[in-house]
């Protein structure tokens, strides 16, 4: 059963660079460690609610890789998936392949933490040929606690509490939203006031207070159209709770790395 948000994945080219940028934000940053197919090693921002931000690095970044990830890289810095926590993986992609939508098998994953400890999961996302921007999904086959660290690490100066939702870009609406609403369930339109230059957009929601919310852009060249042209469909921005402690509106650029984070 798919439950919250459990990650956003934000690719870097220097990971110690974009850990003491996003420190200088006012996040508490942890070393993840090395991936088990030794292509690439992360760092994560991890929330009180329990969702993370993954900076992840690529350890020859320069080299072309046949990885979903990379090819986003190539593009820039910036925003290349986001994953759903979620149970019975074998379930979902029988139910999401009934509904019309590509999936491939479960895979099994894992990293190494700087401190010896092996963190192992599954995970269960799309065909790279469907081309809807879904989130992956994600269970874990070790004690979640050793993936995602808590207590001091998941407390910020910045005073954020924890991943309200996010906003993904999509060409049209009316493509897109059927595939959403076969994984989430059924959205509730929503105007272009919350995102600037959005035409449209539905509003899917999750466990608690969080949202994925599906945006179709104006016709103006405003920030959402440029995004879509310059990096396609996909995660566009990422609203955190500021529980009342952190100063609403978009963080500097420059130290996120080119992410549009929103405090909320």
């Amino acid at each position: 059963m798919t439950r919250s948000i459990d990650h956003i994945v934000i690719a870097v080219r220097d990971l110690a660079g974009a850990s003491a940028d996003y420190e200088a934000a006012g996040f508490t940053v942890t070393p993840g460690g090395e991936h088990a197919d030794g292509v690439t090693y992360n760092a994560l921002v991890t929330f009180g609610d329990g969702a993370y931000l993954e900076l992840i690095a690529f350890n020859e970044p320069d080299r072309p890789r046949d990885h979903r990830w990379w090819v986003k890289l190539a593009k820039g810095e910036g925003l290349v998936d986001y994953a759903l926590m979620s149970g019975g993986l074998d379930e979902a992609a029988a139910r999401l392949r009934g509904a019309g939508i590509a999936v491939e098998d479960p895979r099994d994953g894992g990293r190494l933490r700087p401190d010896g400890q092996r963190v192992a999961w599954r995970t269960l996302g799309q065909d790279r040929a469907s081309g809807a921007p879904l989130p992956f999904l994600i269970e874990d086959a070790t004690p979640r606690e050793l993936r995602v660290p808590g207590g001091s690490a998941a407390r910020h100066r910045l005073g954020v509490a924890g991943v309200a939702g996010v906003v993904v870009a999509v060409g049209e609406i009316e493509r897109r939203a059927p595939d959403f609403a076969a994984l989430l369930g059924t959205g509730e339109a929503t105007s272009g006031d919350v995102t600037e230059a959005a035409r449209r957009g539905q509003r899917f929601r999750l466990g608690g207070n969080q949202w994925i919310e599906v945006v179709e852009a104006d016709d103006t060249d405003g920030p959402l159209h440029l995004y879509l042209q310059a990096r396609g469909e996909g995660v566009y921005e990422v609203v955190l709770d500021g529980a009342g402690a952190a100063p609403s509106g978009l963080l500097s650029p420059e130290l996120t790395h080119g992410v549009r984070v929103r405090i909320g």
